[in-house]
């Protein structure tokens, strides 16, 4: 997992490559809940990942609960096909605010 880390309109981003599953969750997890740190507006940009597992999932409603707790936001963008379906089926897409473009996601966070 490799995880880059940006800002865009006063919004940290986050983009994920590689899987995000149980040997790579705690990486992904330290990098996006520190960059939640005192409030932030923090979008992951899932455009490079191509698996989720539970693991994974539990890290974006972590960011999501912490940004919520801290009075910042998160969003996630670019989730592909096989991504976005793992959001879907695991009712996710209903709690996590989900953009089809990083620009779209900063945008809305902004």
């Amino acid at each position: 997992m490799d995880i880059t880390e940006s800002t865009a309109s006063g919004v940290k981003v986050a983009a994920l490559k590689g899987r995000l599953d149980t040997a790579t969750a705690p990486t992904a997890e330290s990098a996006i809940l520190g960059m939640l740190e005192g409030g932030a507006k923090v979008v992951a940009d899932l455009a490079e990942v191509h698996y989720v597992s539970s693991a994974g999932l539990r890290v974006l409603l972590k960011a999501a609960k912490q940004a919520k707790a801290a009075g910042g936001s998160f969003a996630v963008a670019s989730p592909q096909a096989p991504v976005r379906e793992v959001l879907e089926i695991s009712g996710f897409d209903k709690i996590l605010s989900i953009h089809p473009t990083r620009d779209a996601a900063v945008a809305g966070l902004a």
